[in-house]
C-alpha cells in the first residue's frame, strides 16, 4: 500500500512539472508573437507614409484658341483618343486641366502660372507661344509641344534629336512647305504674277520660311511674292485684304501664325468678298471652307502627343525624347469654295489631291 502511494505521488509531481514547462513555453511563444507583430507594424507604417498609393497624374493643357473653336476641339479629341488607346481615362487614372487664351495671347503667362500653381505633372502646349509661356515659369515640369513651328529658333530645344531640357514634342513644318504651297497656287492660277504671304507677327517661324523658301520659289517661278502683315486681330485683317486688292495681288499663301488661325472665319469672309484665292497650311482650313491646304495632318500629331505623355509618366526624361518631324504631307482641295470664287481647279492638280471636298 505504501509503495502504491509513493508511486502515485511521483506521478503527480511529474505531471505538475510537465504542466509548468508547457505553460512556460506557451508564454514565451506569446511574447515572441507580440514582439514580431509589433516589429512588422513599425516597419509597415513608414513604408505607407513614403509611398502614397493612388496618385493620379495631372496634365496641364494650354491652348491659344478656345474650347468652342472647331479645330481646337478636333485636335483635343484626337489627344484624348490617343490617351484612351494607351489606357488613360480623364478623371479616372489621369486628370487634365484645360486653359484657353481665347485668342488673347497676352493671357498665356497668367494661364501658365495657374497650371504651375496646380502642380501639374506635365504641360501639353499647342504652339511655340504656349511653350514659351510655360517654359518661362519652369525648367523642371516636362513640356510637350503638339505642333511647334520653330522649336530651335524659338530657343525651346537645343536640337531636334537631343532637346536637352524640359521641352520636347512634335515639329509641325518642314522648311520647303511655303515654297511648295506657292508652286501649287501658281498651278491653280497660272496667269497670276503677283502673290502675297499673309502673316502676323506671332508666327516668327513662318516669316523666316517666307524669306528663305518663299522668295527662292518665287524667283524660280518668275513671280513677285511679298509680305502682307496683319499686326492686330480681325480689324486689321480688313486692312490687309484692302491692301492686297489695291496692289493687285492675285493670290496669297496663308501663314501658319496662330493669330490668323484663330480668325479663320473672318479670313474666309474676306476671301469670298475679294475673290482672292489662297492656299492654307493645315487641313482644317480646307475642311472649314478654305480653297486648298497643303501640310501635315495636325490631328494625327495631337494623337501622337499622348505617346510622349505616356513615356514621360513612365520615367523618360523630355531631354531624351527627340522632337518628331512630319514625314507625310497631304493636299486637300475644296471645290465648293472654288465654285464660290469662280475658280476652276486644273485636272492635273485635282489628280494629286489626297482629298477633294465636293
Amino acid at each position: 500500500m505504501r509503495t502504491e502511494l509513493n508511486a502515485y505521488q511521483q506521478r503527480e509531481e511529474r505531471d505538475q512539472l510537465s504542466g509548468s514547462k508547457v505553460s512556460a513555453l506557451i508564454g514565451q511563444h506569446s511574447v515572441l508573437c507580440v514582439a514580431l507583430c509589433a516589429m512588422l507594424f513599425a516597419l509597415y507604417l513608414p513604408v505607407e507614409a513614403q509611398q502614397p498609393v493612388g496618385k493620379v497624374p495631372r496634365i496641364g493643357f494650354l491652348a491659344n484658341g478656345s474650347a468652342s473653336d472647331p479645330p481646337t476641339a478636333l485636335r483635343l479629341d484626337a489627344f484624348r483618343q490617343g490617351l484612351r488607346e494607351l489606357g488613360y481615362a480623364d478623371g479616372k487614372n489621369i486628370n487634365i486641366e484645360y486653359r484657353y487664351a481665347e485668342g488673347r495671347f497676352e493671357r498665356l503667362p497668367e494661364l501658365a502660372e495657374e497650371l504651375v500653381r496646380l502642380k501639374v505633372d506635365i504641360f501639353v502646349v499647342t504652339t511655340d507661344l504656349t511653350a514659351q509661356a510655360a517654359r518661362k515659369l519652369t525648367r523642371t515640369i516636362p513640356i510637350v509641344m503638339a505642333s511647334s513651328g520653330n522649336p530651335i529658333g524659338s530657343g525651346l530645344v537645343a536640337s531636334l534629336a537631343r532637346p536637352g531640357g524640359n521641352v520636347t514634342g512634335l515639329y509641325q513644318y518642314s522648311p520647303e512647305l511655303v515654297g511648295k504651297r506657292l508652286e501649287l497656287l501658281k498651278e491653280v492660277v497660272p496667269k497670276v504674277t503677283r502673290f502675297a504671304f499673309l502673316h502676323s507677327p506671332d508666327g516668327t517661324a513662318a516669316k523666316s520660311r517666307f524669306e528663305d523658301q518663299g522668295k527662292a520659289a518665287a524667283k524660280s517661278l518668275g513671280v513677285q511674292f511679298q509680305l502682307e502683315e496683319v499686326k492686330a486681330p480681325a480689324s486689321d485683317l480688313e486692312g490687309a485684304f484692302l491692301a492686297m486688292v489695291k496692289q493687285r495681288i492675285g493670290a496669297f499663301v496663308m501663314s501658319s501664325a496662330p493669330l490668323l488661325g484663330f480668325h479663320r472665319k473672318k479670313v474666309f469672309q474676306l476671301v469670298e468678298q475679294t475673290r482672292i484665292p489662297a492656299v492654307y497650311p493645315d487641313q482644317e482650313w480646307a475642311t472649314d471652307g478654305g480653297l486648298m491646304s497643303y501640310g501635315a495632318n495636325i490631328v494625327d500629331q495631337y494623337r501622337r502627343v499622348a505617346v510622349y505623355v505616356d513615356k514621360i509618366l513612365k520615367g523618360t526624361k523630355p531631354a531624351d525624347l527627340p522632337v518628331e518631324q512630319p514625314t507625310k504631307f497631304g493636299l486637300i482641295i475644296n471645290l465648293k469654295t472654288a465654285k464660290q470664287i469662280g475658280l476652276t481647279i486644273p485636272p492635273n492638280v485635282l489628280a494629286r489631291a489626297d482629298r477633294v471636298i465636293r
